[in-house]
C-alpha cells in the first residue's frame, strides 16, 4: 500500500470514527494509526479544507459538528455483496412491510456505491437466490410498525385471529421480541389481557393499532424467556 492510498484510508477511518465518538484526541488517532500528533494534525486540516465540519473543544478534543453526516460510499466489495445476499433473504420474507422497507433501504446504499461496485452488486442481484417461500406469498405487513412499537416500548392493540375458536379476539399487548421461523414471524408480546407473555404470529393479527400510551421495559432477556418456555 502506497502513502497516498494508506493516508486517504487513514482519513475515511478517522471521519468515520468522528461519527461514531463524540469526542478524540490528537494522542489517540496518533495511537491507532501509529503515526505522530503532527500527522493527524495535518490529516485533521485535509479534512477541513474538504468541508468536513470538524470543531475542537479545548483541551478536550475534535467532533464533528452536530448533525453533519456523510453517505455510506466507502462500502467493501464484500461489504455490498453482503448486504446483496441479506436482500435476497429479504425478498423471500413473508412480511410485506420489511420486504418494502428493506428494498428502499437497499436503493439508498446503491445510489452510493462508486460505479464498480454497484455493478458487480446488480451483477450479484441477479445471480443469488433462496428457494424457501417459492410462490412468494406474503402473509403478514405488520413487522416494520411492531418493530417501532417495541423499541419504543408503545402498547399495541390487535384483533388475533384464534387458533381454538377460529374468531378474531382484541388485546392490548406489550410488545417485547421477534423471532422467525422461515415460514412466519412471531411476535412475543405480554398480553394485558392474560396478564402473561404470549406468541402471536403475525399472519394471524388481523389489525394493529399503535397506541399513545407507553409501557415499562421488561427487565427479563430474550434467552430468560426461551428458557422459562422450556419449563
Amino acid at each position: 500500500m502506497n502513502d497516498n492510498t494508506k493516508r486517504l484510508s487513514r482519513l475515511t477511518t478517522i471521519l468515520t470514527l468522528l461519527q461514531s465518538k463524540r469526542l478524540l484526541t490528537a494522542s489517540e488517532l496518533a495511537n491507532k494509526f501509529s503515526v505522530c500528533n503532527r500527522t493527524i494534525y495535518r490529516d485533521l486540516k485535509a479534512l477541513e479544507e474538504a468541508g468536513v465540519p470538524i470543531l475542537t473543544e479545548e483541551g478536550k478534543g475534535y467532533y464533528l459538528m452536530e448533525g453533519y453526516r456523510i453517505p455510506p460510499i466507502m462500502f467493501t466489495e464484500s461489504e455490498a455483496n453482503a448486504l446483496i445476499t441479506a436482500e435476497q433473504l429479504i425478498v423471500k420474507n413473508k412480511d410485506a412491510s420489511l420486504v418494502a422497507a428493506f428494498a428502499e433501504a437497499i436503493n439508498k446504499i446503491k445510489s452510493v456505491l462508486r460505479d464498480n461496485t454497484k455493478a458487480k452488486a446488480n451483477l450479484l442481484s441477479n445471480r443469488i437466490a433462496f428457494r424457501y417461500n417459492i410462490d412468494n406469498n406474503q402473509t403478514s405487513n405488520f413487522l416494520s410498525t411492531l418493530q417501532l412499537a417495541l423499541t419504543n416500548f408503545n402498547c399495541s392493540e390487535i384483533e388475533y385471529l384464534s387458533n381454538e375458536k377460529n374468531e378474531n379476539t382484541k388485546r392490548i399487548i406489550e410488545p417485547f421480541a421477534l423471532y422467525n421461523t422461515q415460514e412466519n414471524w412471531v411476535l412475543i408480546a405480554f398480553c394485558q389481557l392474560r396478564k402473561d407473555f404470549r406468541a402471536f404470529r403475525l399472519d394471524k393479527i388481523q389489525n394493529l393499532k399503535i397506541l399513545n400510551k407507553q409501557f415499562e421495559p421488561h427487565k427479563i432477556s430474550l434467552q430468560e424467556y426461551f428458557e422459562m418456555c422450556k419449563i
